[in-house]
């Protein structure tokens, strides 16, 4: 994207990407040089010879720091949103409903009404744990990914930080697993106009 001319080096670095640019999906996408992939070091991005993965590491401390919203707001893909810009898009994105008036109004599908009842009961709550208050599994309740991910677009779920795992001895391990909550618990109902 024509203007967008900066490499992510570090934390901080994305931070003041975030907040420069209000906007910033986490993947490549049909925008072309709109992603934090097309601008972070490499180093940054994959590194397998030290396994170090900073731009995923980041992601639970950026939105602790900045109070930015993540989720799949853009082409089923992960962006950062800044504080200040998330309002304005979420009312865009619901077109001035609250979830319960778009599934009244028949604007939304009854597996994403019974998906967005139970996280916003448990919120915050990692998709794990979510997952099996729900029954998605094999043989239970299925369209786990599918109805998530159109929660997200329509900014009734945000992903509110990545919590990781610990082993019988306290050590991390494995990726970040996402936290869900809705933006209403995370920044109260008077964010929307």
């Amino acid at each position: 994207m024509a203007g967008m001319r900066f490499t992510i080096r570090s934390e901080a670095d994305l931070i003041k990407a975030i907040n420069k640019y209000g906007f910033l999906p986490f993947f490549r996408n049909s925008i072309e040089g709109f992603s934090i992939e097309e601008h972070i070091a490499p180093e940054h991005w994959y590194y397998s010879d030290s396994a170090q993965w900073d731009a995923w590491d980041w992601k639970g401390p950026v939105i602790q720091k900045t109070g930015c919203a993540y989720g799949k707001f853009f082409e089923h893909k992960a962006v950062y949103i800044s504080r200040d810009w998330f309002p304005d898009f979420a009312n865009y994105r619901r077109d001035g409903y609250d979830f319960d008036a778009r599934y009244d109004e028949g604007l939304a599908k009854h597996t994403d009404k019974v998906l967005y009842d139970l996280l916003d009961s448990h919120a915050p709550v990692i998709s794990k744990e979510l997952k099996q208050l729900g029954d998605y599994r094999k043989g239970g309740n299925k369209g786990f990914d599918t109805s998530i991910t159109r929660l997200q677009e329509q900014c009734y779920v945000i992903t509110s930080n990545f919590i990781y795992m610990t082993d019988k001895h306290g050590q991390h391990y494995g990726w970040g697993v996402a936290e869900y909550s809705t933006p209403e618990k995370i920044y109260g109902s008077r964010l929307y106009r």
